[in-house]
């Protein structure tokens, strides 16, 4: 407390104990014990209100004795078992955690880590994956600006997450004690497949396989990809213990069409300790998006070859150029290109009426504008015997598929006869017309959907010369043949928007993630935040039916499927306020990745102590790493003075006190008949 406090707490017992002597003292012939007491109780309590009034700080001083934090962390994954390697994982553990040298000396802390990093509250070591990187992330948000050592308790065998090597604070020793037998044992194994999850029908799709060896002495192994009972890739590889991995590169057919469950081993002759990591499943899904175009003229011009060559740089698409009178049956065809339709096209207008098939009608000066007007309903024309040049100008509002300006405006100008052309429904145009770049307000390239059938028109001829400027300007046919592709592949597509979308894989590995993503769209196609949806997941084999409910994310609904365990599922999800529904399948393959180990990482944690400067222990070594902890100097406990200042007023019991006084004087004189 400062002077000027000492002086007014001075005044203020003069004046509590001035008012209490001549109230109760001063004058008094006889001066009673009850005259004392009374006096006294007076005092305290002016003496008391004054002091809340001055409300001195008052201090208190404490020392703390801070030890160094010795984070302890057991590797809680089920390679952990597998390797045999439970128990003395936890017998080391516990005698850590427990040792009274170490608990004098350190702020002793256990964790456990498998995907997460968790409290050491229960240890099973069934975590399905081993993120090591986890720890390091986590120790240093939890000891930010601490010197302190780390026991890590592991096998080193990490299965996801960032490389943990590099992730520890390298100011801050790691004593890694490496569990599992580190005996060599012959071993192959396939360590990763890559593949694409889709692929198209009558293609070839690549495999790329990376395969591991472990063993003294050469031998040669045998690597295969099956699907059933069918063999589609074998080869011989060899190993030696100069030569202890590879990478394979396969090419393998998509002759079916959807989800192909393949089979990918590596065997040889000699025993091997662990079998499981020498197969590994995988799927893709084929799918066939071969698109038939029907490229249908009564006349020759450079436009059809244009437009052939340009669609068909897609590997997916086909074009077969036809004469109207070629044209018997329209069923094998998924797009039809009119170009410059006439009275010739009537029976392939009729035949369409029942085929329902998508179509790009492609005008210009040969074109019957009579008959288009008696045959299709989107557009009516009103046309004069004379022809215009139509220059291009892109709408940036377009919206149907999303495509860039590759430059319309810029590109010669197409040629068809002078009128006017109004749309009679719904369209969206993604080229308007302009003359000497005036305006017209007519479409150039618009688009048209009635009743679900998709339609395209191209109102002029010389579409040829767009793709030659387009590659005098850019080196490239790129840019253009990707403009004629987009417009092919939305007429491809009768995908109406949907009221209930639902995201997922065919197929999931046993052990990883398996999220399902839903979005519920009200009438106006507006994402409903208030949608209730839910979904019923079915094993297909053993019936067991499970129901979840999605949960809400920022825009979109979402349930996380863990746990289950490999087999073929059927779900269903439903929205309930609507009862819209969306169903599907999935598999999960069997693999789990804790299996694929037949010994622990020595040569990472080893590589991981000498980057912090700790040192790797074996289970036979732990006293050892006791007593280099106990005698480092470094980690030495230290000891802090607390000042705690608080007011005064802040005491309750003062008031209390103070209450109690005036209450006792009340009754005292109350009781001797002094009021």
């Amino acid at each position: 407390m400062n002077t000027t406090t000492i002086l007014l707490l001075l005044v203020s017992i003069l004046i509590a104990a001035g008012l209490s002597f001549y109230q109760y003292l001063y004058k008094v012939k006889i001066r009673s014990n009850v005259a004392l007491l009374l006096a006294f109780l007076r005092f305290f309590s002016i003496f008391g209100l004054l002091l809340l009034l001055i409300n001195p700080i008052v201090s208190k001083k404490t020392i703390e004795t801070v030890k160094t934090p010795l984070p302890i962390v057991i590797d809680n994954s089920a390679s952990i078992t597998d390797l045999k390697a439970d128990k003395s994982a936890m017998e080391i553990f516990q005698k850590l955690s427990e040792n009274k040298q170490l608990t004098d000396k350190f702020d002793v802390q256990t964790y456990q880590f498998d995907t997460d990093f968790l409290p050491s509250d229960t240890i099973d070591f069934k975590g399905t994956q081993t993120n090591i990187d986890v720890v390091a992330k986590n120790l240093k948000n939890i000891y930010k600006n601490q010197h302190y050592p780390t026991v890590l308790i592991s096998d080193g065998n990490q299965t996801s997450g960032e490389d943990y090597v590099f992730g520890f604070n390298p100011d801050n020793k790691v004593y890694p004690l490496v569990v599992g037998d580190t005996a060599t044992y012959l071993d192959l194994r396939i360590t990763q497949l890559n593949v694409n999850k889709y692929a198209f029908h009558k293609n070839k799709y690549p495999v790329e396989i990376f395969l591991n060896y472990a063993g003294t002495k050469s031998i040669n192994a045998t690597f295969k990809i099956s699907q059933g009972n069918s063999i589609l890739n074998q080869q011989t590889v060899a190993f030696s213990p100069s030569k202890k991995s590879t990478t394979l590169n396969v090419l393998l057919p998509a002759n079916k069409v959807g989800l192909q469950i393949l089979r990918a081993s590596v065997t040889s002759k000699e025993q091997e300790k662990n079998n499981y990591n020498n197969v590994k499943n995988f799927a893709v899904e084929v799918i066939d998006q071969k698109t038939e175009v029907a490229l249908i003229s009564s006349i020759s011009h450079p436009d059809l070859g244009t437009i052939k060559r340009s669609i068909e740089t897609n590997a997916q698409r086909k074009v077969t150029l036809l004469k109207p009178n070629q044209v018997n049956s329209l069923v094998n065809y998924n797009v039809l290109i009119l170009y410059q339709p006439n009275a010739e096209f009537k029976a392939i207008f009729d035949q369409n009426e029942n085929a329902k098939i998508n179509s790009w009608i492609i005008t210009g000066n040969d074109t019957d504008y009579n008959f288009l007007n008696q045959n299709q309903k989107s557009f009516s024309f009103k046309m004069s015997g004379s022809k215009e040049d139509y220059l291009a100008a892109f709408d940036n509002q377009f919206n149907l598929f999303a495509l860039d300006n590759i430059g319309f405006e810029q590109f010669p100008p197409l040629e068809n006869p002078f009128g006017v052309i109004t749309a009679s429904s719904n369209t969206n145009t993604l080229l308007f017309s302009t003359i000497r770049n005036i305006p017209t307000n007519q479409p150039l390239l618009a688009f048209a959907e009635n009743q679900g059938r998709r339609s395209a028109f191209l109102f002029g001829e010389n579409i040829w010369k767009w793709r030659a400027n387009s590659y005098v300007d850019k080196k490239s046919f790129a840019d253009f043949d990707i403009f004629l592709d987009k417009t092919i592949q939305y007429l491809a597509s009768n995908n109406a928007k949907k009221s209930l979308v639902v995201t997922h894989d065919r197929f999931y590995n046993s052990g990883e993630g398996i999220e399902i993503t839903a979005q519920y769209f009200n009438k106006n196609y507006e994402l409903d935040e208030k949608a209730r949806l839910t979904i019923a997941v079915t094993n297909t084999k053993t019936k067991q039916v499970k129901n979840y409910d999605l949960l809400r994310t920022t825009n979109a609904f979402q349930v996380n499927l863990d746990g289950l365990s490999a087999g073929n599922y059927a779900f269903k999800v439903k929205e309930l306020n609507s009862n819209s529904v969306y169903s599907s399948s999935f598999e999960v393959l069997d693999f789990n990745i804790e299996k694929q180990f037949v010994n622990p990482d020595w040569n990472k944690l080893n590589q991981l102590a000498t980057q912090t400067k700790g040192k790797a222990f074996l289970p036979n070594q732990l006293d050892i790493l006791i007593q280099q902890l106990l005698a480092d100097d470094s980690y030495k406990a230290i000891q802090k003075t607390l000042v705690k200042k608080s007011p005064l007023i802040d005491w309750i019991w003062l008031l209390v006190l103070i209450a109690i006084s005036l209450a006792s004087e009340w009754f005292i004189r109350k009781y001797n008949g002094l009021l």
